[in-house]
């Protein structure tokens, strides 16, 4: 007698290796189903942004041919995800549906409902880890409340046991059986058309689990060497790019974290300082996931109550600028060009346009967080939300928010020689390291020689930095003392 099938439901997990629920259905040899649910309808749930989309058109198609050549294939249904599974176990007479658990607010209801109503009917359902480390009820305090403080968490997160060996993918998979229809992917219009505005991002991203792969493999040749020393420079090609990789589950944390654990250590047996550096990312990321578990809140509302009143300005022209890299300010500029042509920008970029939005324009967070939700490959709901809050001071533990970064100290840091503003910023390509990151400082001979005329080839400052600066630290003065 054959096996009733098994339902692999995958999520943010399109991958084959280390996937605890598909491993664990292929090991009882029933027939599977794998599918994969567009729900742009579960009540709460966020829809997904522009490059994500893409992101994800790119990587289902990579997961479909994956599983081809596993004897499987990847099935494509379209609407809210309970009904869909629930209809789908009817259609098959499936006898359990596996999947890795979700984490957002609206992932965790649905989880439960699920749970609820196929048990009822004798379906088994199985929930397994994949997208964290460590599972956000198990990393808390004596107290039992979750942290709220980065460096406690990361203390408490290397006390746990270590993330053990990442599984291997399934060597064949059992057909999916007949008659079971799948969407057609094109039909699901996620990439854009008319105009196509991702020329950007496919030159400079190959989503899926080869993709995600050939950058693990890099990381494994580099022995993070220099990661510790360059992941910062905005001039050199010094971070892994993983993230997006990550966010769709085309890696998993713990083969990065393995990948992390097996680099050379030091003469006295401790990780190099690239590795510990990097593991500090990676656990930041699961920080991140843990504060959204516990505070759902925090998507839209301060954790820190005072700022729940504060009279964020409606600037639409300024928002505008410094959404399509015009602030005159070249590395905000060339950080939001970055973002909008290949979906990504460095983290070190991400905290000075994002101090510059909300400190010097006063503009809200919640305004900037929307619109890296739309423009990012790794749009990340827990990340982007816990990041913008820290930026904006109204976070756990977040930058103060009297540390308002400067926009040109930043660029002569970390671009010295203006090579990533010239990359981005075309236009200042001319004017000499000294004044890239400040043009309006330059002569109008040495303007004229590099063909720059402000306020025409290249934008005026919409801001005084000192103007900004006083400004946000006399409103912020202001909610501060009315708080005590």
């Amino acid at each position: 007698m054959t096996a009733a099938p098994i339902i692999v439901w995958f999520r943010a997990d399109l991958r084959l290796h280390d996937h605890a629920a598909l491993s664990a259905a292929a090991a009882t040899g029933a027939p599977l189903i794998p599918v994969y649910v567009l729900d742009d309808e579960t009540p709460g749930r966020w829809a997904r942004g522009g490059a994500s989309c893409w992101w994800l058109h790119e990587s289902l198609k990579s997961l479909d041919a994956d599983l081809r050549k596993l004897g499987s294939r990847l099935i494509l249904a379209r609407g809210p995800a309970l009904d869909v599974l629930c209809d789908l176990v009817r259609e098959t007479d499936a006898g359990a549906i596996f999947w890795s658990r979700g984490y957002e607010p609206w992932a965790i209801k649905l989880e439960r409902k699920l749970h609820g109503l196929l048990e009822k009917t004798g379906v088994r359902c199985r929930r397994f880890s994949g997208s964290l480390l460590f599972e956000p009820e198990d990393i808390k305090q004596a107290s039992s409340e979750p942290y709220r403080v980065f460096a406690s968490f990361h203390t408490a997160c290397l006390n746990e046991a270590p993330a053990g060996e990442a599984l291997k993918a399934p060597a064949a998979l059992a057909r999916v059986p007949d008659g079971v229809g799948s969407d057609a992917l094109d039909a699901w219009n996620l990439q854009p058309t008319k105009p196509d505005w991702a020329g950007g991002i496919s030159a400079a991203w190959t989503p899926g689990e080869d993709g995600a792969t050939t950058k693990l493999g890099a990381l494994i040749r580099s022995n993070l060497k220099d990661y510790g020393r360059t992941r910062l420079r905005l001039d050199k090609d010094g971070t892994t790019r993983l993230s997006p990789h990550m966010h769709f589950g085309e890696v998993s944390p713990r083969q990065l974290w393995n990948v992390i654990h097996a680099s050379p250590r030091t003469k006295g047996g401790e990780l190099g300082a690239g590795a510990q550096s990097l593991r500090h990312e990676l656990l930041w990321r699961e920080y991140c996931h843990h504060l959204l578990f516990h505070l759902s809140h925090l998507t839209t509302s301060p954790l820190r109550h005072e700022f729940a009143k504060f009279p964020w300005r409606e600037d639409d022209k300024n928002l505008l600028a410094w959404s399509e890299g015009r602030t005159g300010y070249p590395i905000i500029d060339a950080g939001m060009r970055e973002l909008l042509t290949t979906g990504w920008m460095h983290n070190r970029v991400r905290i000075i346009v994002g101090s510059f939005l909300v400190k010097h324009l006063l503009i809200s967070w919640q305004s900037g967080a929307k619109l890296f939700w739309d423009t990012l490959v790794d749009a990340d709901l827990a990340s982007n939300s816990v990041n913008w809050q820290k930026v904006a001071g109204c976070g756990a533990d977040a930058l103060p928010f009297s540390r308002i970064f400067n926009p040109v100290l930043q660029g002569r840091k970390f671009d010295p020689e203006g090579k990533y503003v010239k990359s981005w910023v075309p236009e200042l390509k001319k004017l000499p390291a000294s004044k890239i990151h400040e043009p309006w400082r330059s002569s109008d001979i040495a303007l004229a020689k590099a063909g720059i005329t402000l306020g025409e080839t290249y934008p005026e400052p919409i801001i005084k930095l000192s103007e900004g600066r006083e400004r946000a630290l006399a409103v912020y003065g202001k909610i501060a003392t009315r708080d005590n």
